[in-house]
């Protein structure tokens, strides 16, 4: 038989609420404790990141741009002329002299204007020698005149002087002797209006020769003009060098001032640097640059800065004072380091990412021993290339993440493992 035992019941009873109550003080704890910890901390990979220490000491300040090597001494040829191209007689690459044929143009019509040209000062070569034929014969003709003037004055003087004495004797009439005066006297102003004749044509001549003269010259540089134009036809490099371009095909039909090659010095080399115009403001002339043309380094200097923007960007040509290393053509892409200056003892380290000149950003300081990464203010100052320096907010030897860590903006720590 069954003995009711009632204490047994109440003893289970009371175990249940002291479990329950051990149990809702534990799940407290525990989530006092969760709220005291704070949100997760997230976790890198610290491969993932890239990190730099800051350093104090002498930061050097460059720029970077690409590039192209450029003939410092570039010679297009262009038409003179309209023409049709006959024959391409050199190819690009080929060495050339001053004198050695690239094209040979055609143009029938310009050959017969020569020929009109030629036939015109020929026949004004003729008529200036058959006009000075013919003034010269003119001029005798007033000099004859005045010999005759110059005869019959003598004469008439010879005879006035005869008289003179027989008319003071009263041998000849003093009428006689007075008529022969007056006809010296007369002859003599004949005289001296033929002398001014001759001197007036002798002034005539030099005018009608020189405006034949002017004619004949007026042609005879038409003639030249056409045979520099027919010369021109037979395109030549004009300096020694190295023919580039012939943008012309057989057959071509040319208009005058068309470009038809391009000949340049090969060995007279520059460069011309294209700098991102936020890094330009700081580029002067003079300033040391180190051009690498991936077979070598040369060294050189800033000769000219392009004061006009194009495309984001301005272009620096840089004068070659070192030696070209083998390979080095026209043409060829380089990169140009230009050194700007050099700043003395100051904090610098790496360029984070959207780190510019002069702003101030936050990056994330690491501790070395927990690995924790946590997001200080930083400001910074100049640049260069890869590193840019630390004004406030860092301290020597502390290191930072450089990297883009705009995914962890919504917090101020992270953790490195």
């Amino acid at each position: 038989m069954d003995i009711a035992r009632p204490e047994l019941k109440l003893r289970k009873r009371r175990r249940r609420l002291i479990f329950g109550a051990v149990a809702a003080l534990l799940v407290g704890a525990a989530g006092i404790g969760l709220a005291r910890l704070g949100p997760a901390l997230p976790s890198v990979e610290r491969s993932s990141v890239l990190v730099d220490t800051v350093k104090r000491g002498e930061l050097l300040r460059e720029v970077r741009g690409p590039g192209t090597l450029v003939p410092r001494e570039i010679r297009w040829i262009a038409a003179e002329t309209a023409a049709r191209v006959e024959r391409i007689v050199a190819k690009p690459g080929a060495a050339v002299q001053a004198d050695t044929i690239i094209l040979e143009l055609s143009n029938p019509e310009l050959e017969d204007q020569l020929l009109a040209a030629r036939s015109a000062v020929t026949a004004a070569e003729s008529d200036l020698a058959a006009k000075r034929t013919e003034l010269a014969s003119r001029l005798l003709d007033e000099k004859s005149a005045l010999a005759a003037a110059n005869a019959d004055y003598t004469i008439a003087s010879m005879q006035a002087e005869a008289e003179a004495p027989l008319a003071d004797k009263g041998i000849i009439p003093r009428v006689q002797y007075r008529k022969t005066q007056i006809s010296a006297e007369q002859l003599k102003s004949r005289v001296g209006i033929e002398q001014q004749r001759v001197a007036g044509f002798q002034a005539n001549i030099a005018a009608q020769l020189a405006a034949e003269k002017a004619r004949l010259d007026q042609l005879a540089n038409t003639r030249e003009l056409r045979q520099r134009q027919v010369d021109a036809l037979k395109v030549r490099a004009g300096i020694a060098g190295v023919l580039q371009q012939v943008p012309v095909e057989e057959g071509q039909q040319v208009a005058a001032g068309a470009n038809l090659a391009r000949v340049a010095r090969p060995g007279d080399l520059m460069a011309e640097l294209r700098i991102a115009e936020t890094q330009a403001k700081d580029v002067s002339l003079g300033q040391a640059t180190r051009i690498d043309t991936r077979n070598g380094i040369v060294e050189g200097r800033v000769l000219r800065v392009d004061p006009a923007v194009q495309n984001g960007s301005v272009q620096v040509d840089v004068e070659l004072t070192g030696a070209l290393p083998a390979g080095a053509r026209p043409d060829l892409s380089v990169d140009g380091t230009i050194e700007l200056e050099r700043l003395p003892d100051v904090l610098y380290t790496g360029r984070p990412a959207f780190g510019q000149p002069d702003s101030e950003v936050r990056l994330f300081r690491v501790d070395p021993e927990s690995g924790i990464a946590t997001r200080v203010p930083v400001r910074l100052g100049k640049s260069s290339v890869n590193q840019i320096e630390i004004v406030q907010g860092l301290a020597a030897g502390e290191r930072v993440i450089l990297s883009d860590t705009s995914a962890w903006d919504q917090y101020d720590r992270i953790r490195l493992k």
